[in-house]
């Protein structure tokens, strides 16, 4: 306000100054004069004058206002005079316009200085407000900062527990596979000295057979030899016939003889060369065997299409009706069955007893007509149980086998432990499941594995006591489990329309 003031004053004393400069040109009457407004103050300017003489009257000759045109005749005195005048009113100007601008300048200085410390003061003041509300946003920060060092810290610790859960149970299963391991290799220790024997067993069997094939020769040699004598003697006994009746009497003994010797020959499995062979029915399976007339579990003779020579069979003529063709039993651990993708295509074990009868042959059985399958399980605790399937066919080696089955029924379990979408059947040595591992090589054997799956009859055979808590023995999971092995497995095939 106090320079509004001033400034107003300044206004006002220019005004001022200008008004009286419009007062003195106006005194002189007789002069020109020439106005110039400049904002609110008007500058007056004495112009020359003419007159005929160009000469002011002596009377007129210190007359300030009055000015020669030409060459001055005016006394140099008064124009020192004026000039000195002049510069005195200029100097008197000059002082008061330096006080009226120190004034100024003094009542600038505080008004200044009182605006730069209100400036100072709202500045202090913004930051202040600014600092209260960083300060704020700083603490409200810092609380949900330390919410979620909370949260982080609640985080860590239950993942620290789940590590170490994981780390026990990690070690756990550390221990039972190192405890598998060495059960596997004493299992192939075991098998290695088996497999010794087997071979030891199979040298002499190859020298029995040799001594056997040549005492076989011998007999078929002697056998030769007596059917020869036979047919003299019979010749001799028919001339004789005609004779009398004693004759006829003896022949009729010797004729008793004969088909006594014979009959004897038969038993001990030799083959007279002119014998003729009784005519036999060619099976399909075990089906055409109990509709022959045989209802007598034990081992026969089919013929299956497609397939050259004939092929010997376990016969289950007792379950359900019988019928039943086995393409795979379990019982006592006697046979390993980690075996390779062409010994699970050919076969191998005793239809009398443990066996895989070969997927080719059952490729081939299941192509002649559709077939039913039936799983009998048992347990080490004496449970029976049993899987049945109203649909079974296997596809080709081009294949792998594929399994296609239709129409669970059964006790082992509401849901059934084969895939029945259609897997692949894996060895040890072709891999064809759907994981990422190789199941065949973990959970051992031969099978239809599909992602390693809840099954698989062809696993490690574990005894007593010993069968908890294995995932590669022989599995039903829908039985007993996924970690239970059992005791005895049995799979039998027979034909839909049975």
């Amino acid at each position: 306000m106090s320079v509004f003031f001033s400034l107003a004053f300044l206004a006002m004393i220019l005004a001022l100054v200008g008004c009286s400069n419009q007062r003195r040109g106006s005194e002189g009457s007789g002069r020109r004069f020439n106005r110039v407004q400049h904002g609110q103050c008007t500058y007056t300017f004495i112009l020359p004058e003419q007159d005929g003489n160009c000469r002011e009257s002596t009377t007129d000759q210190y007359n300030t206002n009055a000015l020669q045109r030409d060459a001055p005749h005016v006394e140099q005195d008064f124009s020192s005079q004026k000039l000195q005048h002049l510069e005195h009113v200029m100097e008197n100007y000059t002082q008061w316009l330096q006080k009226l601008e120190n004034y100024i300048v003094e009542n600038m200085k505080s008004e200044m200085v009182q605006l730069q410390q209100n400036a100072v003061q709202n500045h202090t003041a913004t930051m202040l407000e600014i600092g209260t509300s960083l300060l704020s946003q700083t603490a409200e920060q810092t609380r949900k900062l330390t919410d979620v060092e909370t949260q982080v810290l609640n985080q860590t610790s239950r993942l620290e527990i789940q590590l170490l859960e994981n780390s026990l149970s990690t070690y756990k299963l550390e221990k039972q596979l190192l405890q598998q391991t060495h059960e596997i290799l004493k299992i192939h220790e075991k098998n290695s000295v088996l497999e010794h024997r087997i071979l030891e067993m199979e040298e002499r069997h190859k020298e029995e057979l040799a001594t056997l094939k040549e005492e076989k020769e011998n007999l078929q040699s002697l056998v030769t030899r007596q059917s020869y004598i036979i047919q003299e003697l019979e010749k001799q006994l028919n001339k004789a016939t005609s004779n009398n009746s004693v004759l006829q009497k003896q022949q009729l003994e010797l004729m008793d003889t004969v088909h006594t010797l014979i009959t004897l020959c038969s038993k001990e499995g030799v083959l007279l060369k002119n014998a003729k062979k009784e005519e036999e029915k060619p099976f399909r399976d075990c089906a055409d065997v109990y509709q022959s007339g045989v209802n007598k579990s034990g081992v026969y003779t089919i013929y299956i299409n497609n397939v050259s020579d004939p092929k010997k069979v376990f016969c289950n003529m007792d379950i359900a009706g019988g019928g039943w063709t086995v393409i795979q039993h379990r019982e006592d651990g006697s046979l390993d069955f980690q075996k390779s993708w062409k010994e699970y295509k050919m076969g191998f074990g005793s239809p009398s007893g443990e066996h895989w009868l070969g997927n080719e042959f059952i490729f081939a059985i299941t192509s002649q007509r559709q077939y039913s399958l039936r799983i009998e399980l048992m347990d080490w605790e004496g449970n029976r149980a049993y899987s049945q399937y109203d649909r079974f066919h296997i596809g080709n080696e081009k294949q792998n086998y594929r399994l296609y089955l239709k129409g669970h029924s059964g006790t082992a379990g509401k849901q059934s432990s084969l895939i029945l979408h259609g897997a692949e059947f894996s060895t040890k040595d072709a891999d064809n499941d759907n994981c990422m591992c190789k199941c065949a090589l973990m959970l051992t054997g031969g099978w239809w594995f599909d992602a390693c799956g809840p099954s698989n009859l062809n696993g490690i055979f574990y005894t007593a006591g010993q069968n908890h808590g294995k995932l590669n023995g022989i599995k039903w999971h829908y039985f007993k489990g996924p970690s239970y092995s059992l005791r005895s497995t049995t799979m039998m095939i027979r034909p839909l329309d049975f």
